[in-house]
């Protein structure tokens, strides 16, 4: 005998998910999924970082009174800021799969441009530096041209405006001649500080809008019904983002002057660093024309297919490397107090574009951040800083610097591999 039972209530319409409907996640979740990416190929900025930990561990146990004090680490973040500039502008071509070998001598070009009117014409500082600016826009949007509508190789064509724009130096101060930078807003781009109470409410407002935005965007993923963080996660990124940045600070605002004048303060190069890394990073992050960045490093073909116009990405993105350049010529000028044939050569742009390597911008194209620049940028500067407090000779400081470099492609090239092996590229 059958049994007869109750239907149950009708099965509800498919539907978008209620928050409800989707599992909270929790913190021991969010870590497996994170181990899961590494072993997948997905390292981003890990190994930098870990790179970054040892070698302040190990430089401030052989040198703890002298790395570790104040003025060394402001004089860490003064070495470091130009090349995190030109850096910046590199993740941009590097992300399309190119790479502008120009960058370093387009910011010695742009600053000499900029030192011909602020000092021997005695134009305002501020129509010079947008002059400066112009002239980096311009060289990047030449390079452009050439590789995105003609489709010269960008090595190619980087490499001929490298020995071009060399000339053009030379040309514009002279063989062995400088331009003096005697203006003080310029000078004091690298040579001041802030007062220490500016340096804490710039902290104060920029913990409290990260906050606020990761909180905003944790919640309303959580409301979407998309996976998120969980809230605890977010905090302790807060949190430990606050602890770090907040030490920062405290430390520069100590005295730190070895004579009799007093130097305390955070940086001004800081507030300069700070302000392009945010929006840059909203630009390739939060906006549709970033998302195309990506789309083209990671396919062409494809993306044009899907309608982007590929050349115009192309040109753009070599148009910031080399403002981006022009910037950092204001800065190594505003260092030297003056501009010679050597600003921006030598090895500037090896040093940039090991920087944005180590920091985990791939050099395949389609996988990179701004703030990868920002890591591998400190990553050279504490190299180079800790092995001459160390006394050790130029030659093992390249060599080192090399290996580093060596190291950190080798791992871009194994993540790659590792990735398309899981399906993960």
């Amino acid at each position: 005998m059958s049994i007869q039972t109750e239907p149950t209530s009708a099965p509800s319409p498919a539907g978008p998910p209620r928050p409800d409907d989707v599992p909270q996640p929790t913190l021991g979740a969010s870590a497996r999924a994170y181990l899961t990416r590494v072993r997948g190929g997905d390292v981003g900025a890990l190994p930098a970082v870990a790179g970054l930990i040892v070698l302040v561990i190990v430089f401030s146990a052989l040198r703890p009174s002298t790395f570790t004090n104040a003025f060394n680490f402001a004089n860490l973040i003064q070495q470091g800021a130009p090349i995190i500039v030109i850096a910046m502008g590199l993740v941009f071509v590097l992300l399309l799969g190119e790479i502008d070998l120009s960058a370093g001598v387009a910011a010695g070009t742009s600053a000499a441009v900029m030192g011909v009117f602020l000092t021997n014409h005695g134009v305002n500082w501020l129509i010079s530096t947008v002059i400066c600016l112009l002239t980096g826009a311009v060289i990047g949007f030449l390079i452009g041209l050439l590789v995105a509508r003609l489709g010269i190789p960008s090595f190619v064509v980087t490499l001929a405006w490298f020995l071009g724009l060399q000339g053009v130096t030379l040309v514009i101060i002279g063989e062995g001649g400088t331009i003096a930078f005697r203006d003080k807003t310029i000078l004091a781009l690298m040579n001041s500080n802030m007062p220490v109470w500016l340096g804490w409410v710039l902290w104060v407002v920029l913990m409290g809008g990260y906050a606020a935005l990761t909180l905003r965007r944790s919640s309303s993923r959580a409301k979407a019904g998309l996976t998120h963080d969980p809230m605890a996660l977010a905090a302790f990124k807060i949190g430990a983002l606050a602890v770090i940045t907040g030490a920062a600070v405290a430390y520069l605002s100590k005295e730190r002057s070895p004579g009799t004048i007093s130097i305390k303060g955070v940086p001004i190069e800081v507030s300069i660093l700070v302000a392009l890394l945010i929006g840059l990073t909203f630009l390739l992050t939060r906006t549709a024309w970033g998302r195309h960045v990506y789309a083209v490093g990671g396919n062409a073909e494809a993306a044009r297919r899907a309608g982007i116009n590929v050349p115009a990405v192309r040109l753009v993105c070599f148009v910031i490397c080399s403002t981006l350049a022009a910037v950092a010529g204001i800065l190594f000028a505003s260092y030297d107090n003056s501009v010679s044939p050597t600003t921006g050569g030598s090895q500037t742009l090896l040093y940039a574009v090991g920087a944005a390597v180590i920091g985990g911008t791939s050099l395949f194209g389609g996988k990179g951040r701004i703030v990868d620049a920002v890591i591998g940028g400190f990553v050279i500067a504490i190299i180079a800083n800790g092995m001459a407090l160390l006394n050790q000779p130029s030659g093992r400081v390249y060599m080192v610097t090399g290996l580093v470099l060596l190291i950190a492609a080798s791992v871009d090239a194994i993540s790659r591999r590792r990735a398309t092996a899981t399906g993960r590229a």
